[in-house]
């Protein structure tokens, strides 16, 4: 039962991944966010600008059905039915808040969202988890269903998010949904509004933190022409004439006529060597460990991406089963026998002009309690996301590549 269970909740964890990655493929650098909620820390004001028709915010840590809150954790709500977080997404605010929901079909969130630029291409993110734990009281659960819209003051819809069904996991998991859009041109504060399209039931109860407004500015290719050096030509020589000059109009008329002139080639330089150049190599590897010369390395993604510091982090994926594994970066060990969970390994590597080849390959050290090894790896580059799932075990490594885009 306990395999059965984590073979659907990894088909649950693939369709919300499907729908979270929904920003569009564009050569965007972002800037830090404009405008952020985050919801503060303490006791914070209502960021909904008028009363909701569906909802009402209580203060506790566990809201029931149709109530909302700004807290900082949750602890066995609902006879442990729902996860027990320590802390809100947004990292470094001791104390800060997150929303929670106790979910109702209807409009849990309008606010206004300021001083955005008009015609600018922004990324809409923000960051969502399903509170409910898969449990034996409710096989068969309401999943959130959110729609998020950005809208001008006469309703024009600018962006759109449709999350799609919000998975249960065995351990919280906070997923990021994103989307561009362009600004109106005449538009400076546009309406932030948040839809649960589902009806009130077990199952539907999500966290919700760190919404974010981030400029899109587009990368510019510079193309420089090569630079040409001017050929020299061989000197030419003319032997002299021993026929007397003819007169001046006569002379004129000589050379006018294409009399080619006697060149003397130069003679070959037997004397020089010649030089062979050789072109510059990546980087050389050291050679590969044993364990990655006597286990397949199957290779799972490959990236491309333009010169950036990209994020690495790797989690657990399904139920914490003890599941450990060792990190190599180019066939050198930067990881050793880590233990995947609900917190990140992060590791951060450098693409560039002179480190444009990097391989990353992960080595089960243990296949926990319930084989294989499953986790979820979160890419972050300077214009993308990319959740990669990997699977390994005593007979195969996973490898991740990255190549600097041409």
């Amino acid at each position: 039962m306990k395999k059965t269970l984590k073979k659907f909740e990894f088909i649950f964890t693939i369709l919300s991944f499907a729908f979270s990655s929904n920003a569009q493929t564009t050569d965007c650098i972002f800037k830090p966010s404009q405008f952020t909620i985050h919801f503060g820390t303490g006791n914070v004001s209502d960021v909904n600008s008028a009363a909701l028709s569906d909802y009402r915010r209580v203060t506790s840590s566990c809201p029931s059905d149709g109530f909302y809150s700004f807290a900082s954790y949750t602890s066995a709500c609902f006879h442990d039915d729902w996860h027990t977080i320590s802390e809100d997404h947004t990292a470094g605010d001791v104390g800060g808040n997150m929303l929670l929901v106790n979910a109702v079909q209807g409009v849990f969130l309008r606010t206004p969202v300021p001083r955005l630029k008009s015609n600018t291409i922004y990324e809409l993110g923000l960051w969502l988890m399903n509170l409910c734990k898969p449990t034996k009281k409710c096989p068969f659960p309401l999943l959130p269903r959110l729609n998020i819209r950005l809208e001008t003051p006469e309703g024009t819809i600018v962006a759109s998010i449709a999350t799609g069904e919000l998975p249960r996991s065995q351990d919280p998991r906070w997923i990021q949904h994103r989307a561009l859009f362009t600004t109106p041109a005449s538009t400076s504060t546009l309406m932030l509004v948040m839809i649960d399209n589902s009806p009130s039931g077990c199952g539907n109860d999500f966290a919700l933190d760190d919404i974010t407004f981030r400029e899109c500015v587009k990368q510019i290719t510079q193309v420089t022409a090569p630079k040409t050096t001017p050929t020299k030509k061989s000197p030419s020589i003319t032997k002299p004439s021993t026929t007397p000059k003819p007169a001046a109009k006569k002379a004129t008329t000589a050379r006018q006529k294409d009399v080619p002139a006697q060149v003397i080639k130069p003679k070959a330089d037997t004397t020089s060597k010649t030089i062979s150049v050789a072109k510059q190599s990546q980087k050389i590897f050291p050679p590969p460990p044993l364990v990655l010369k006597t286990r397949e390395n199957t290779l799972v993604r490959k990236i491309e991406t333009e010169a950036s510091e990209i994020k690495i982090e790797l989690y657990d994926n399904g139920e914490i089963d003890g599941d450990t594994v060792s990190i190599y970066h180019n066939n050198t060990l930067i990881k050793s026998h880590m233990r995947l969970s609900q917190k990140p390994i992060s590791i951060t590597i450098g693409v560039n002009s002179s480190q444009p080849h990097h391989e990353i390959i992960m080595v089960a050290e243990n296949l926990g309690s319930i084989p294989p090894n499953t986790s979820v790896m979160i890419i972050t580059t300077a214009s993308n996301r990319y959740e990669v799932f990997i699977s390994s075990s005593e007979q195969k490594n996973a490898k991740v590549v990255f190549d600097l885009k041409k």
